[in-house]
């Protein structure tokens, strides 16, 4: 961590005038922390102060003489609970979000590492990120979806039909050279609406047979799997945002990891100037005996600005009797390899503070 935070500072200090006399270059951060009770059902009940996906990053922007923008954005992981890099990374530096790309008329490309558009997909119902509840507790599940994928180009159509976009992209993987006949790649395709009440999106996700990532996939001997998704809310008031999600995810090897389903609805309700109150309910459908979970969760969120807030999460995931999913693994540095006993139901309890800047 002390030689990401030295490379950051180098960084900062060498480039950042530089880019400054020709770009729009911001800093900005997250720092998003909670007190946690979790709770396995069994044995486990531990309290604990978790760093919930916090960031620096560095955003540039420069309008070019042919009309088009250039930008760029590096953003690094930070953990406000420890001060220390996250030991299950491999990655020391630009662990989040981080691209270069054009922009103008024709639409947006970029390249890099980022959240691929089958991610980004969930986001109108997305209430619960990155806190206790977060809904990729029960859509990553085994077959690891919901990813930042490297090597990334991406195409985003501009706006047409009142709001729609479109998204395209392909993910070359780690470690494969041009000329490798390993089939590597992952295809993603997405088509989204956001105008007035309506937040729509819905996305399609391919790996192929030799795309590897990391935990239970390595016990498969192929990695082809494809996943769909499709998202939506809708502002039935000012105040009342109602949504849902359903998700569908194959593997080729269905024996290894049976085909699952998603479903389920998500609320948020204003009921003051500066205070939310949300809930959900998600359930996972696997196509074996006896595997599946529900997520429930329900919060209250105040913000004391438009920078700050602090809020009160309970989340609970129900499980069959060979689940052992939890409500805090994603997002978070507490608690997240900590599985449910086999069977029972785990919770978790948080009061968290988070500050964008």
């Amino acid at each position: 961590m002390k030689k990401t935070l030295c490379a950051l500072a180098v960084g900062a200090t060498l480039f950042t005038p530089a880019l400054a006399m020709a770009a729009d270059v911001k800093v900005y951060g997250r720092a998003h922390v909670s007190l946690d009770y979790l709770d396995d059902g069994k044995d486990y009940n531990e309290v604990g102060l978790s760093s919930n996906s916090s960031r620096l990053g560095f955003k540039a922007e420069q309008k070019l003489e042919n009309g088009m923008t250039v930008f760029g954005q590096i953003e690094q992981e930070i953990n406000f609970a420890s001060g220390k890099a996250d030991k299950n990374s491999s990655i020391d530096f630009a662990t989040r979000d981080t691209f270069v790309g054009l922009k103008g008329d024709f639409g947006q490309a970029r390249v890099g590492r980022f959240d691929s558009p089958f991610k980004v997909a969930r986001g109108p119902v997305n209430f619960f990120g990155d806190m206790v509840g977060d809904i990729r507790n029960v859509t990553r599940a085994d077959m690891k979806f919901d990813e930042r994928n490297a090597n990334t180009i991406e195409y985003k159509s501009p706006k047409f039909g009142g709001g729609f976009n479109v998204l395209g992209a392909v993910s070359l993987h780690e470690n494969v050279e041009l000329g490798q006949e390993e089939k590597s790649k992952a295809y993603d395709l997405a088509l989204t609406y956001k105008e007035g009440k309506v937040d729509f999106a819905a996305a399609y996700e391919h790996y192929e047979e030799d795309a590897t990532l990391t935990g239970n996939l390595e016990k498969s001997p192929t990695q082809e799997r494809d996943g769909f998704r499709i998202a939506a809310a809708y502002k039935i008031t000012p105040e009342f945002n109602l949504g849902a999600l359903y998700q569908y995810l194959t593997h080729d090897n269905d024996q290894v990891f049976p085909d699952a389903q998603v479903f389920g609805v998500a609320a948020d309700y204003k009921v003051a100037p500066k205070t939310y109150v949300r809930g959900q309910v998600f359930h996972r459908d696997v196509d074996t005996d006896e595997k599946n979970s529900t997520l429930l969760a329900v919060g209250v969120e105040h913000r004391l600005d438009k920078a700050v807030r602090v809020y009160a999460n309970l989340a609970t995931m129900l499980n069959d009797d060979k689940s052992t999913a939890t409500p805090w693994k994603e997002g978070r540095s507490f608690g997240n390899s900590v599985k449910a006993e086999t069977g029972e139901n785990a919770t978790g309890l948080s009061l968290g503070f988070r500050y964008d800047f």
